[in-house]
Order: structure tokens, then C-alpha cells, then sequence
């Protein structure tokens, strides 16, 4: 499956950061990842610190998958509101769910701060807001249900909205004050290499073609005829487990998003904020560290590659215009792309193991939240490895 299409900003900004060859010698190891994006690389980094011997493949070039097409907004946010998620698996795994997020920013910064990171983690406040009237009302139950919680949450009206932020068309909305924003390509290319220099292997243009197993290991072959011998398969393959897991557990959609000119005024204006609405689909914007401003949204429900692709053009136009309307300022493109994301029919992520796979584990962070997710993941696979299980084991598991 093709994840992304035309250019997305992140990989003309980076460049070639790091190379890595394809795998034609048969391998040994204690966990083999299988997913060279921004949740493989995480994941890689909580097993080669646990001190395990470690391989990553990917079929791809690494980290060009969805992650080369991310935004990189960093919430604690659940695409399923507090209030809606506590209805539908209980107060106890929501808050659970939603601090495990609040944590990973915090967790990540730890991360960035521990390899030197130059992939501009900046903390921020995110800004939701009613971009309906009729919004207003659950919208304001999601924000007592959020300070009820312990979230730090202010209410602002529209005027407050329209003086602090120059925004128009707004209803009033729930300022959180704990986001942040990084470059996810930069970043999970940064923590492959303080890995490999730590004794991760990785490989790229290697694909996993079939798994046999015994009691104690799993034989893996993979596309240029080499084996691997490993105890544990970690699959972080996004969207693309879809095709991997026999029941239906995530609906694709597509995605777009647009990044302007340089802009220092603008930047300097909403640097330090991630903005985003109730619309249907929602709209959301943040500057990058560079001094641009990024758009996204208008998804739809994925068909193809083709299909999703033809629709750039039309929807950066729109993407452009709801812009103006909200800012009031003219938006001048300078990149444009589309990206494939999973929903699932809570919000969350679908982290843990499966019965069809022995010795395996599963790390797909579906949904707005798939960074954090991932992080919360690290965690989790500790767990895994250490034969205990993880408290949100519960509400992250396939089958729930």
C-alpha cells in the first residue's frame, strides 16, 4: 500500500539523513521489529535500552511510510472526546487512556532531550474549538469532564478566542495546556542512530515474507532471501497491519495537508499553539520549526492510491480557503501531499498480542494520537517482555 503521494514537506526539508542497506545474510537476534517509522524506531529504542539484541526491517527506505506524511501534533487529545469515551468503555480506562497520552509528551521530551535531538520538539497549548453552534454544548461537557480529570483546561469564549488568537468563525472552545510539535522523520531517523551505535541493526528494502515457528524461536525469510532467527516479532506497521490481521479492526481514510511559504509573522504569532475544531472532518494547523504553517484535514474514506491522489489538488484548495476564513490572511503553498490513517471505533490504538500470532506483539497507534500511542507502547512492550501485564492492556487489546 502506497501511504503517502507527491512530496510531503518533511522529507524535502530533511533530505537524506541516514541510509541503511537491505539484509543478505542470515541474521540471529532477540527481537526482530518489523516497521521502520516513527513507532518502529520508539519501539527499538525501550528494547535496545532493555539491553536485547535487536533487528528492524522495513520494505521501504526507512521512515518513508506514513510517518514521512505526518503532522506531528502532539496531544493528549483522543480523537474520541473524554465524555464520549468514558461512555463507551468506562471512567476507569478513559482517564487512563487519555493520561497515558499526557504522559508521553512529557516522556518524549525526556527522549529528545536524552539523544540531543535536533527535530525541534517545542512544547505548546492546544486550542479546540466549536467551529458550530451547536457544538458548544458537548464541547463544554468535554471540558468539565477534562478538569474533573486533573487536566490543566480553560474555557474561552469567542471573543476570547478571536482576542488571543485572532481566530474568526469560532463558538468559544478548551485551551489544554500541554501539547507540543516535533519533526517526526528527523526524530525517528535520530533515534535509529543513537541506536545503532548502541548495537540495533537495522535494514531497509527487506521485507518479511513468511514466519515459521518452534517452541523457543520464530524463522523468518524475508524478501532478499535471508533468514532471521529471533525470539520476539514486534510489528509496527501501521495502517498496513489492516492486510495482516484476519478480522476487520480499522477503517482507512485519507488524509491532506499543506505547508506555506515562510512566514515570520504568523509564526511568531502561533508558534506556541496547535489549534484545531469540531468540523466534520476536523481541521487542524500548527506552525513548523522552520517559520511555515501547516493545514490538514478534509479525510475522507480511503479507496486507493489513485483515487486519493487525484484529490489533492482540490483539497488543498479548500484546505487554503478555510484558512482564509479562519485567519483572515491569504495562505501561499509551497507543499502539498495526501497520507492513508486508520480510525478504529473508539479512538485507540490496538496495542498488544493477537492469537493468530505466537510470540508476537502488535503496535498500532490508529487515529490523531498515533505518536503518543507509540510511546505509550514502549512502556507496554517492556512489559510484554517481562512477562507482566500492562494496565491498559484492557482497553488496547484486539478482540475488545
Amino acid at each position: 500500500m502506497d501511504l503517502k503521494s507527491n512530496e510531503p514537506f518533511w522529507l524535502v526539508k530533511n533530505g537524506i539523513i541516514q541510509t541503511y542497506p537491505s539484509l543478505h545474510q542470515d541474521k540471529t537476534c532477540d527481537i526482530l521489529i518489523v516497521g521502520g517509522g516513527i513507532t518502529g524506531a520508539l519501539i527499538a529504542h525501550q528494547c535496545t535500552a532493555m539491553g536485547k539484541s535487536c533487528i528492524l526491517i522495513d520494505k521501504r527506505e526507512i521512515v518513508n511510510g506514513s510517518s514521512a506524511a505526518t503532522t506531528s501534533m502532539l496531544q493528549y487529545e483522543i480523537d474520541t472526546p473524554l465524555y464520549q469515551l468514558k461512555k463507551l468503555i468506562g471512567e476507569e480506562g478513559a482517564i487512563a487512556s487519555y493520561r497515558a497520552c499526557n504522559k508521553a509528551i512529557d516522556d518524549i521530551g525526556s527522549i529528545a532531550r536524552q539523544i540531543k535531538s535536533k527535530a525541534g520538539f517545542r512544547r505548546k497549548d492546544s486550542l479546540y474549538y466549536a467551529a458550530r453552534k451547536k457544538d458548544i454544548s458537548w464541547l463544554k461537557e468535554e471540558f468539565m469532564e477534562r478538569k474533573s480529570a486533573g487536566f490543566k483546561v480553560n474555557w474561552l469564549s469567542a471573543d476570547d478566542i478571536q482576542t488571543g488568537y485572532g481566530l474568526a468563525k469560532t463558538y468559544g472552545g478548551i485551551l489544554s495546556r500541554h501539547g507540543a510539535s516535533l519533526d517526526a522523520f528527523c526524530f525517528a531517523h535520530e533515534l535509529l542512530k543513537y541506536n545503532t551505535k548502541q548495537g540495533l541493526e537495522v535494514f531497509d528494502k527487506t521485507e518479511l515474507i513468511s514466519v515459521r515457528k518452534n517452541r523457543l524461536h520464530s524463522l523468518v525469510k524475508v524478501s532478499t532471501g535471508a533468514t532471521i532467527r529471533t525470539k520476539k516479532i514486534i510489528y509496527c506497521t501501521g495502517y498496513e497491519t489492516a492486510s495482516v490481521i484476519p478480522e476487520k479492526f480499522v477503517d482507512l481514510l485519507s488524509t491532506f495537508a499543506i505547508v506555506s511559504e515562510v512566514d515570520s509573522v504568523l509564526y511568531q504569532q502561533y508558534k506556541d499553539i496547535l489549534i484545531w475544531n469540531t468540523s466534520e472532518p476536523y481541521l487542524y494547523m500548527r506552525t513548523t520549526d522552520d517559520g511555515r504553517f501547516l493545514i490538514g484535514g478534509g479525510d475522507e474514506e480511503f479507496h486507493n492510491p489513485q483515487k486519493r491522489d487525484a484529490l489533492i489538488t482540490r483539497k488543498s484548495k479548500t484546505l487554503e480557503k478555510s484558512f482564509q476564513k479562519i485567519i483572515n490572511k491569504p495562505f501561499f503553498t509551497d507543499f502539498s501531499w495526501a497520507g492513508t490513517f486508520g480510525v478504529t471505533h473508539d479512538g485507540l490504538p490496538y496495542i498488544g498480542e493477537h492469537k493468530e500470532f505466537e510470540n508476537s506483539y502488535f503496535v498500532c497507534g490508529f487515529g490523531g494520537n498515533g505518536i503518543t500511542f507509540s510511546v505509550t507502547a514502549m512502556e507496554m512492550v517492556a512489559f510484554w517482555l517481562e512477562n507482566r501485564k500492562h494496565p491498559l492492556s484492557e482497553w488496547f487489546k484486539f478482540g475488545r
